[in-house]
């Protein structure tokens, strides 16, 4: 019986093609940090989003019990920042029973006072920074 073998032009074509392949998604990772799409003003979020950044702002009460807990920004979404930066709060959805999709997402190191905050309603598939506040 006839063993098989791989030419060394064919082993260095079929290497070149991994290390090749392993490359591009290497530089598939190397995307921009965070993805923010058009700013939102603060008086263009929902009534319940002006509400909840209200809240925010007097540091509470808050309706939920998972408002004001640490956002870990896994994704890579928003600005790069320590762990604990980020804190998140529920925007109500009227006629929605659960928490819903719609967050503000608010970093910095005072939480009434925070440096920036991010508006999504999609459950943090994208954002958008809330813009002339107060």
């Amino acid at each position: 019986m006839r063993k098989k073998t791989l030419s060394f032009a064919a082993f260095a074509v079929c290497l070149g093609l991994s290390l090749g392949f392993c490359t591009n998604l290497v530089q598939a990772k190397a995307s921009p940090d965070f993805v923010v799409t058009a700013p939102i003003a603060l008086q263009d979020l929902p009534k319940e989003g002006q509400d909840t950044y209200q809240r925010i702002r007097q540091g509470g009460p808050f309706q939920y019990e998972k408002d004001g807990i640490v956002f870990g920004n896994r994704e890579r979404h928003l600005p790069h920042a320590d762990r604990g930066y980020y804190r998140e709060y529920t925007v109500k959805t009227p006629g929605e029973k659960s928490r819903g999709a719609r967050r503000i997402v608010c970093g910095g190191e005072q939480v009434r006072l925070p440096k920036q905050c991010f508006y999504t309603q999609d459950h943090y598939t994208s954002f958008r920074e809330i813009v002339n506040v107060p």
